[in-house]
């Protein structure tokens, strides 16, 4: 049972302009994203990351090197942003205006974005199932290969957090929307054999080490009945 972090990526030129960047290239950190990053380096100086994987994208590439410079960072695809396909590079104010948008908030288990000829298209619900998959693979990975009290980090985008946490506190896809995160927040989760585990959601300060603690009188997929003893 290690313990992921899960970092989304700083303030982009996407997130500033106000569109949804999917895949598409050239989109950096901002002024403000690289602060956040480098915020972020300062949280995770005082733990021991064993792993460092990202989303290939850009804006993923640049949070992991100013937020844990020195490690070597893995790629993988499984991390990457949903694949909004016609929806990419679209304003958010005019999606907001299709009327896909209120399947997308009210039943993203059934939202699928439109396909297009450049810009690969796929379901909310098969975002998530990659996602999950990724992250429970890599785990398993760190765990075999540095024990179950590993600490990992992931640095990742909004819906593909959004869809841990909503697994992990059992609410499933259909808990997509009732989820925020933040550009260069952290949110922590246990990845247990039987379940995820929520330790923090959305983090932008405080001491991460707190939250990377194991449960002290409980086997590790447990929860403590009562609540943390501290």
């Amino acid at each position: 049972m290690a313990t992921v972090l899960l970092l989304r990526h700083g303030h982009s030129t996407a997130n500033a302009a106000g569109v949804l960047a999917g895949w598409s290239e050239g989109v950096g950190l901002t002024d403000t994203g690289r602060r956040q990053a480098d915020e972020l380096r300062a949280r995770l100086e005082p733990l021991e990351v064993v792993r460092t994987v990202s989303s290939p994208l850009q804006r993923c590439l640049e949070t992991a090197a100013l937020a844990v410079p020195g490690h070597a960072v893995a790629t993988d695809d499984r991390l990457g942003e949903c694949h909004y396909g016609g929806w990419t590079g679209r304003s958010l104010a005019e999606a907001a205006k299709d009327p896909l948008w209120r399947v997308v908030q009210d039943d993203p288990a059934n939202a699928t974005f439109p396909p297009h000829d450049e810009y690969r298209s796929e379901s909310l619900g098969e975002m998530a199932a990659r996602v999950l998959d990724g992250v429970r693979a890599l785990d398993a990975e760190v765990e075999a290969a540095h024990g179950p009290g590993a600490v990992w980090v992931a640095v990742s985008h909004g819906d593909p957090i959004k869809s841990v946490v909503a697994e992990a506190v059992g609410a499933g896809l259909a808990g997509l929307q009732r989820v925020r995160v933040d550009p260069g927040s952290v949110t922590a989760v246990h990845v247990g054999r039987s379940r995820m585990v929520l330790l923090a959601s959305n983090t932008v300060l405080g001491d991460l080490a707190p939250l990377v603690a194991r449960p002290r009188y409980v086997p590790a997929d447990d929860a403590e009945v009562g609540g943390g003893a501290g």
